[in-house]
């Protein structure tokens, strides 16, 4: 039987507890926030680092500096927190540190992004629908790397379901992996991961060098959820549209088409999303008013990308759920197997 009081395993109760918090308050402003904390660090610990950087090996040398710098400290920071707070609390079924319970609770639903990244979409879409294209593009620019300011309106859905798709794997099916095989710890230290990506992780000039170390640890600590979250793409497509064909067609895309995306992961869930939808995704973007050719994925079956769109959020939340239920059946034969 596994011993509820190791760090590296959260009760699935407090995992269930921690996915309802995250639908219920999101990430507010007023509240501290880990990955807030950890990208501040981010940005000071590169402003240091960068003072002794000369040539692009220095560089290099300089960005696996900046991954443990930030992730070994994450990491061990969250063990500590757990321990102590399982340490005293053996059991939920006595009230020992109802308060270490509530911080545990509080710090695992930051890991997961469900309302975040739904509330984010639905903005887009809903001033998309209101033909407000204007705020769509400012609204888009929050959730998104590429420029939206030439967008048309289908360029403008088109990249609200990419970023649904994405980020089903980075905010919220990676998150439970990590939370159901290694804890708080592990699930901080991916979190880690991915804001260093999202912060450094570019193939620019400023980036290409001093960012490769943490742009590959984010391919490799993404592998396993993004395969994950196409897998649960294909599945819950069913249920969004009751027929055993689209599910045949996003499996079938998901396979011919997620590993044309420039990225080693994010093709997949994106390649499953659009054969689900009938979309057809990718296609040149602009990025700080530089095209990059992506190649596209998915056939395009239908015009109607505002249906689509909705629909998608559909996916992400039921994808969501089944996935959160998946992590709490895990954690669940971890103590009781």
């Amino acid at each position: 039987m596994m011993d509820f009081t190791s760090p590296f395993i959260i009760h699935p109760l407090i995992l269930l507890l921690a996915f309802l918090l995250d639908l219920a308050i999101g990430d507010p402003g007023w509240l501290p926030h880990p990955v807030r904390i950890i990208g501040s660090a981010i940005a000071k610990t590169e402003v240091i680092l960068r003072r002794y950087l000369k040539t692009p090996l220095q560089e290099k040398s300089g960005g696996v500096l900046l991954v443990i710098m930030i992730v070994v400290p994450v990491f061990g920071i969250a063990f500590f927190i757990q321990k102590i707070i399982v340490s005293n609390t053996p059991s939920l079924h006595y009230s020992i540190n109802a308060l270490g319970l509530i911080v545990l609770i509080y710090l695992t639903s930051t890991t997961i992004a469900v309302r975040e990244l739904i509330n984010s979409a639905r903005i887009v879409i809903e001033s998309v629908k209101n033909k407000d294209i204007e705020s769509a593009k400012s609204n888009l620019g929050m959730i998104v790397g590429r420029d939206t300011g030439n967008l048309s309106e289908k360029g403008i859905l088109k990249a609200t379901i990419e970023t649904l798709s994405e980020n089903l794997s980075d905010g919220i099916i990676a998150p439970l992996f990590y939370l159901a095989i290694g804890g708080l710890p592990l699930a901080m230290a991916y979190k880690a991961i991915n804001t260093l990506d999202s912060m450094v992780g570019y193939k620019n000039d400023k980036y290409k060098n001093f960012g490769w170390a943490a742009a590959r640890l984010d391919d490799i600590a993404n592998y396993i959820p993004a395969r994950i979250s196409g897998i649960l793409i294909v599945i819950v497509s069913f249920f969004v549209s009751r027929s055993l064909f689209t599910v045949h067609c996003s499996l079938k895309t998901m396979i011919n088409d997620g590993r044309k995306h420039l990225s080693p992961n994010a093709g997949i869930p994106e390649a499953a999303i659009a054969g689900a939808l009938g979309v057809k995704l990718g296609g040149p973007s602009t990025y700080n008013g530089i095209e990059i050719q992506k190649p596209y994925i998915g056939m395009e079956k239908t015009g109607n990308y505002l249906i689509a769109s909705e629909k998608a959020m559909d996916i992400i939340k039921v994808s969501s759920l089944i996935g959160t239920g998946i992590a709490v059946i895990i954690l669940y034969i971890r103590i009781t197997g």
